[in-house]
C-alpha cells in the first residue's frame, strides 16, 4: 500500500465506518456516507443495487455480532480513494444468520477537508481464498 496520506486516513475511515454500524450511529454514518451512496452486491443468486436510505433500513433491521476490515490496497487522487477491503462479519438480518468474508470496492470523493464513501460493491470471497 502506499504510504501516502490519504490511504493512511482511508484505514481510518473503513475502522470509523466499521465502528458507526455495529453502533448503528445513523449520525456517523451520514457523516461518512454520501447521499448519492449506493451499495452493489453480488452473489450467487443476483445482484443487489441499494441506495442509501435502503442501506440505512436494512441496517436498522441487522444484528450485527461482528464485523472486521482490512484495507488490502489503495489508490488515491486528488479528489478519490478506491479502497480494496477484506472483511468478515457475522450478522442476522431478516432471522437468517450470515457469515461471510467479502472482498469490498469502495470509492470515497473528498468534498473539501470531507472524505465520503459514494460507491461499495461487493464480492463474497470463496472458502480458501487468500488475498494478501
Amino acid at each position: 500500500m502506499a504510504a501516502d496520506a490519504p490511504c493512511l486516513d482511508v484505514r481510518d475511515l473503513e475502522r470509523e465506518w466499521r465502528d458507526a454500524l455495529i453502533a448503528k450511529d445513523e449520525d456517523v454514518l451520514r457523516r461518512l456516507i454520501h447521499p448519492q451512496f449506493k451499495l452493489v452486491g453480488v452473489r450467487s443468486t443476483g445482484s443487489v443495487a441499494v441506495d442509501l436510505p435502503q442501506w440505512i433500513d436494512a441496517l436498522n433491521r441487522m444484528d450485527i455480532a461482528s464485523l472486521e476490515v482490512r484495507v488490502t490496497e489503495c489508490v488515491a487522487l486528488e479528489n478519490t480513494i478506491v479502497a480494496t477491503v477484506d472483511a468478515q462479519w457475522k450478522v442476522r438480518y431478516l432471522g437468517q444468520l450470515i457469515d461471510e468474508r467479502v472482498l469490498l470496492t469502495d470509492v470515497w470523493v473528498r468534498e473539501g477537508e470531507t472524505w465520503r464513501v459514494i460507491r461499495r460493491h461487493s464480492s463474497p470471497v470463496p472458502a480458501g481464498v487468500k488475498i494478501d
